[in-house]
């Protein structure tokens, strides 16, 4: 039979209705593990065409050429083990069907807290305490994340509405028709990912001579890890039934490279923030974070456009859905 044919109901037909058969009768595990198998295998491949430097790279910046930086992302890798583990207990025991609107945001803006409030009360080492506030690494890079997090939550999660059908249930104060909770849970759920993103760009780069290879491998890398972080995020929360998916399969594979170009954009991006000696100001921050928030906004809009779904943005400026 031919190709189904997008109608302009704002739907999207489950993958086994457009995929080859073969695609569409894999398990979805097997599916994903033959996704991640050939990003690792080309990546493997780019490997070879580098041309190393004598000494080994590193992860973190340079304890003493950046500091405020390398305490900033050690500050950033604890912090992670703390909110996850959070999550881990209230999605395992289901204490989610405990909160209400105020519950959520609670959870989501306590865990958030630290991370906001650090760059005030507690400067990360000598250098950082010394800076007047809008310096601070710290202060700047949660300012691009914040900026980056609520464009994410007020424009591209209509468009996870309308490609992919999300949908969210929970009791929540709503901005805009977003659970405002998850502005909080995005800050420091995106923090978690920019600080891994920062590791392995910085790895490439201090691993290997600049050349067209390195580029090439670099941009494969950030492509990779772009759809590995959006496919885990899918897959961790699965068992949270306040959000939901028409077809939770095109979720995992296509919906990752749907969500996946919010990172392909951000992460280098946010990996140049004050990564040489010279320092980026408050103001530049603020624009290039706003300058991704534009640039995915378009891609996203790019991708809906070319599968012929056509958008509309429906919401309130402030509301409260299933509330208690």
């Amino acid at each position: 039979r031919s190709p189904p044919v997008m109608t302009r109901a704002l739907r999207v037909e489950p993958l086994g209705a457009w995929a080859p058969p073969e695609l569409a009768a894999m398990d979805i595990v097997l599916a994903m593990v033959l996704i991640f198998v050939a990003q690792l295998a080309a990546i493997g491949l780019l490997r070879f065409a580098l041309t190393p430097y004598s000494v080994p790279g590193n992860f973190l910046p340079e304890a003493k050429g950046n500091e405020s930086k390398h305490l900033y992302e050690v500050w950033a890798l604890k912090y992670s083990v703390f909110w996850i583990g959070c999550f881990a207990l209230i999605i395992g025991f289901k204490l989610y069907e405990t909160l209400g609107q105020d519950g959520y945001m609670f959870v989501c803006g306590g865990l958030a807290l630290p991370l906001l409030l650090q760059p005030f009360f507690a400067p990360l080492g000598p250098r950082e305490r010394a800076q007047p506030l809008t310096e601070r690494y710290s202060f700047k890079a949660n300012a691009w994340i914040f900026i980056f997090s609520h464009i994410g939550n007020y424009w591209y999660t209509h468009y996870f509405f309308t490609v992919l059908k999300a949908c969210y249930t929970m009791p929540a104060y709503r901005l805009n028709d977003v659970p405002l909770a998850l502005t909080f849970a995005t800050h420091f759920y995106f923090t978690t990912y920019h600080t891994l993103s920062n590791l392995l760009i910085r790895k490439i780069t201090t691993s290997y001579r600049p050349t067209a290879a390195r580029a090439i491998f670099a941009g494969a890398s950030v492509l990779a890890f772009s759809y590995f972080t959006a496919f885990m995020e899918t897959l961790s929360i699965s068992a949270y039934p306040d959000y939901s998916f028409e077809d939770r399969n095109m979720a995992y594979t296509v919906g990752s490279a749907f969500y996946g170009i919010y990172f392909i954009v951000s992460f280098p991006v946010f990996f140049r923030l004050d990564e040489s000696t010279a320092k980026h100001t408050l103001y530049q921050t603020c624009m290039e974070a706003l300058g991704s928030g534009m640039l995915v906004l378009m891609l996203l809009d790019l991708v809906r456009l070319s599968l012929g779904i056509p958008f509309t943005m429906k919401g309130q400026l402030w509301t409260c859905t299933n509330c208690v």
